[in-house]
């Protein structure tokens, strides 16, 4: 056998003996849920160590929050109007309005984000050219090419890595939060371990009670849980004073299970701690509501808040859809970029919103599309704020149709590149893959992707 051979076997039968499975930890009487949630956290830190490099600069952000509009949003309705090309491109939304910044319009069902155009910047040159909802997903979350033998880690399962447990993280809310939903259809860890993936809440937090999978029970009262903790306790009486590590492990996360479903950490996602008027501006829709939540979050210090936003894939009647969509996502994110910036959070947290890809320029008005648009990868756009990226400006030109990238075409692992950075994460260091190579944490050109440089003109 090859010294690597070796090397690999022997980390493998290191790591394989350390684990602690959830089966044991269920066995030393975790429970529901919430104990599953909280038992990765009794797992050892296998990937402790596993980045090189030092942080290019000293991180200007503690934490982002993830707008993803699942099914790629059109960027001629949404933050790149084009109103010269015709109605056969613009639709019927043919009046983009001013923002407060000179220069900027946006379209017209957007009138609070109007007047927050200071605190983001657009990119309009985004690009990738790959019109698969998962394998471009893939590209604009991870920044690497769909395709390799490689399945790389999402930027939230990074953020988790270097920003979570791992880098002292506290919190009983997991570092990585999905609002409502797993945002695609692969795996958000990659090749990490499944510890790094996303904690998604599932329920509605428009509903009058956000039923959070293992922190609230739906038709369970904080009275009943409290009852189920004290008779849990009595029963557990010989456990909790024995001197097994075990059992020692199983009553510590018991009680951080019951902190969580009972305790400050818990209440982050009971919307019933704002007032009616606050909910209201936010909006009362699932999206609104997730905005609200992902303030609560990012106030709690987790790390990273994807916010999930499906419906976007409008093959068919984009325009209806659009004038439905557009005024949640307006209430929504203005009221977040506004609150976040009230509370002196905005400078350290990253707000980025987008999809995988836009939609054709070229409305089909055919029958049974009536309106619709179709996936477009080849130019698209995307909203970043705070966290050290400046605010009212645009990076970036789409053509007079916005078919194609006019000026300073901008790459996911530019995008990614450029968050890692402000996160004080060195883009070029390496994760060690379990097989025991090292894997750069964005690409370069040498690793097949296409790259234009990282947004500094914006940082």
């Amino acid at each position: 056998m090859s010294e690597q051979a070796m090397t690999k076997n022997t980390d493998l039968e290191r790591w394989t003996a350390r684990m602690i499975t959830r089966r044991q930890v269920l066995k030393a009487g975790l429970f529901g849920a919430a104990g599953l949630l909280l038992c990765d956290r009794l797992l050892p830190r296998v990937l402790a160590g596993t980045a090189n490099g030092p942080a290019v600069r000293p991180a200007k952000a503690r934490a982002v929050i993830q707008v993803w509009l699942w099914g790629g949003p059109p960027h001629l309705d949404t933050f790149d109007p084009k109103p010269d090309a015709g109605e056969a491109y613009s639709g019927p939304f043919k009046h983009p309005i001013a923002t407060n910044v000179d220069g900027i319009r946006i379209c017209e069902l957007l009138p609070l984000l109007a007047k927050q155009a200071d605190k983001y910047s657009l990119i309009r040159s985004m690009t990738h050219g790959n019109n698969g909802h998962e394998t471009a997903a893939y590209m604009v979350q991870t920044g690497w090419p769909s395709g390799g033998r490689v399945v790389h880690p999402t930027l939230g399962a990074v953020v988790s890595l270097f920003k979570g447990y791992d880098a002292g993280y506290k919190g009983l809310i997991p570092p990585y939060v999905v609002l409502t939903q797993p945002q695609g259809r692969f795996s958000e860890a990659g090749f990490l371990p499944s510890r790094y993936k996303p904690f998604a809440t599932g329920g509605d937090p428009a509903a009058r009670r956000f039923a959070v999978e293992g922190i609230v029970a739906p038709g369970i009262s904080d009275e009943r849980q409290k009852s189920r903790q004290a008779l849990l306790g009595n029963l557990n009486t010989l456990r909790s004073v024995s001197n097994d590590a075990e059992a020692a492990a199983s009553v510590k996360a018991e009680k951080e299970a019951y902190d969580l479903i009972l305790g400050d950490a818990g209440k982050a996602f009971d919307l019933a701690q704002e007032s009616d008027e606050v909910r209201t501006r936010y909006g009362r829709s699932t999206f609104g509501a997730s905005c609200l939540v992902a303030r609560r979050l990012v106030e709690r210090g987790v790390p990273y808040i994807t916010i999930n936003s499906g419906g976007w894939d409008t093959h068919k009647e984009n325009f209806q859809a659009m004038r439905r969509m557009l005024p949640q996502l307006d209430m929504g994110l203005a009221s977040l970029l506004e609150d976040l910036s009230q509370l002196g959070l905005l400078d350290s947290t990253v707000v980025w919103c987008g999809g995988e890809f836009g939609r054709t320029p070229r409305v089909d008005v055919a029958p049974p599309w009536n309106g619709g648009r179709g996936h477009y990868g080849k130019v698209f756009s995307a909203l970043v704020a705070g966290g050290g990226f400046k605010g009212g400006r645009v990076v970036g030109a789409s053509d007079a149709r916005g078919e194609e990238v006019k000026e300073r075409p901008v790459y996911p692992c530019d995008l990614l590149a450029s968050i890692y950075e402000l996160l004080g994460i060195d883009p070029a260091a390496s994760l060690s893959h379990p097989e025991g190579y090292a894997v750069p944490l964005t690409p370069s050109a040498q690793d097949g992707a296409q790259v234009g440089g990282r947004l500094t003109e914006i940082m």
